[in-house]
This record gives C-alpha cells, structure tokens and sequence, in this order.
C-alpha cells in the first residue's frame, strides 16, 4: 500500500473514532453536540482541561475506552507514516543500486540522450530490436515514466562526462543525442567522441547551421526529423505505394519481410567471393540490395560480379529464417 493510501486510512479511522466519541456522550451522558464534540476533542489529543460535566460510572469507562483508542491510533499513525516512508526510500535505493550494477555489466549497448517524444520512441525501436538501451535524462517527470518501462536509466545531465560514464559510454556500441538544446547535443557529441573513439555517435540538429557543428564534434550522422518529415509526407504523396513497402519492410512484425544490414566479419566464408559465385539467392532467399564498403563508399545493387570483402556491410532484403542464415555465413 502507498503512502497516499496510507494516510487516507489513518484519517478514516481518526475519523471514524471521532464519531464514535461524540454519539457515545451524547447517548451516556445526554449532553449537547457541543459539548460532546468538546469533550471528545480533548479526551482524542490528551489535552488534559478537564470534565466540562461530571461523569457518570459509564461517562468515566467511555472516557478510558476513548483514551485507550486514541493514543493507540496516534501510535499507529506514526508507526505506519514513518515505514511507509522509510519503505519507500530502502526500496528505492536497492532498486537504483540494482539498476546500476545492470549497467555497469552491460557492453555493446546503446545509450539514448533524452527522454522526450523522440528520444522515447527511439528507445523503445532499439529495445523492441534486441539490443540493451540505457536512457539519460534529469527531466523528474520522465523519470517516472521511465520507470513505468523497466528501461534502464541513468539521471542526470548528459552533457556532463560523469554521468555519461554511468551510463557506460566507453563500453557502448552507440550514442543518440536528441536532448532540447542544439547545444547541448554539440556538447555531448564532443564527449561522448572523447571518451569512445571508435562508438557510433547520431545526433538531432534543428537547422543546417547546428548540423555543421554537431558533426565537426564528431557524430557520425546528424538527423533532422523536421526535414525527414516534410521528405516522408511528399514520399507519401508522390510515391505512396513503395513508401507503404519500406514501413512495412522496415517497420512491420507482421509481416515476414524485413531489411537488415550485415557486417561480413573477418574469417567469413563469403569473403573474396563474388556475389554470384557466393549463390546467396539460392541458399539464403535473401536479395542484396546493396552493398557499403569499409571506405563508407555505397553501392546500390551491385553486380553479380561485385567481390564481397571484409568489412562490407550487406544490405539485404528477405525473411527471418534467409536473414539469420545469412548472419551465419557472415560471421567468422
């Protein structure tokens, strides 16, 4: 039970003991409703000021009675107020203790910057995807949202170098900044670069003037979701059926087709095979539909005669079942 509930509660039942205490006068003893609220008034908080009216045998055994529930309740009031809270501050404490041990033990992870209306949905793709996300944000109210999730957390500012190494920057696979201020993305683009060289670091620019800077601190990709918009909704108008087959090769569970980018890993057996001779139509089902080299170099659908090479990255189009066996044959 919360502490809300807790004290509701306890109000009822001071409540209800009030009540209690007022008809029993006024049936004992005959007296008025003033007098018989004063009375109980003064025998609730042990005042002490005295009868207002002598007491008959029954008025004195009521009057204990009273005494004995009264102070039996403030004790009960306390007790229970002071647990609920110290309650709430133990369970709270091991929970972010907990949650910090996760943390520290994750690798490969993705930490998202920001838990607004882009930064949630951000990490709730990443998550539904498989890989672990830890969320930075100082925003209370987003903080209880996220606790809501389950997903993990780190609070406080993201352009600070501490929390950003709570977060497990140095051991992450990515970064995604999409904090309120165009500033504050530079900044944290800076640092995250500095303390993870080699981490994929995307981040939200506003306008093409934040854009330049935030990739001169070091981001790999800058992304304005106003621009994205506005090129999605005239995808939508002029070409409306090949945008409804990206969403749903992109976006859908439902329907067993999606678009994945594979990593030929070094040792891989399709390394030095041409596409053709690597018969990935045949034993995968899977489409190529193109290939980025390690000089970030794009070929879009490549010749069967295109040599896959180590450190290519394969755009392919196909089932889960193809797409797993082609992880398979990319792998060392």
């Amino acid at each position: 039970m919360d502490i809300g509930k807790r004290f509701f509660k306890i109000l009822f039942l001071i409540l209800v003991l009030w009540v209690m205490g007022v008809i029993g006068y006024i049936a004992i003893e005959g007296w008025g409703l003033v007098d018989a609220i004063f009375m109980t008034a003064i025998s609730l908080t042990t005042t002490g000021y005295g009868e207002i009216h002598p007491l008959t045998p029954a008025g004195k055994l009521f009057t204990i009675f009273l005494l004995l529930f009264g102070v039996g309740l403030f004790v009960y009031a306390i007790g229970t107020l002071s647990e609920a809270v110290v309650e709430g501050h133990i369970e709270g404490y091991f929970k972010k203790r907990k949650m910090t041990k996760t943390i520290t033990a994750l690798r490969n992870h993705f930490i998202v910057c920001g838990y607004g209306r882009i930064g949630r949905v951000i990490a709730e793709t990443i998550t539904s995807g498989g890989p672990p996300v830890v969320v930075i944000e100082k925003d209370p109210i987003a903080i209880k949202e996220l606790e809501k999730t389950g997903i993990l957390y780190v609070e406080g500012d993201a352009t600070q170098e501490d929390i950003l190494r709570e977060a497990g920057i140095e051991r992450s696979r990515g970064i995604v900044c999409v904090l309120h201020s165009d500033a504050d993305n530079v900044y944290t683009t800076l640092t995250a670069r500095s303390l993870n060289p080699g981490g994929l670091i995307v981040a939200r620019a506003s306008d093409e003037k934040s854009e330049r800077r935030i990739m001169q601190a070091g981001a790999d990709q800058v992304i304005s979701p106003y621009q994205i918009g506005a090129r999605r909704m005239a995808l939508a108008i002029l070409k409306p059926t090949v945008t409804e087959f990206l969403d749903l090769a992109v976006q859908s569970t439902d329907l067993d087709l999606a678009i994945e980018q594979i990593d030929i890993s070094p040792g891989s057996p399709l390394s030095g095979k041409s596409i053709k001779d690597a018969d990935l139509r045949r034993k995968t089902g899977v489409t190529i539909l193109a290939v980025q080299q390690p000089t970030r170099q794009m070929i879009a659908s490549p010749s069967p005669d295109y040599v896959i090479g180590e450190g290519d990255v394969i755009i392919a189009l196909g089932n889960a079942e193809g797409l797993a066996a082609l992880r398979n044959l990319s792998s060392g």
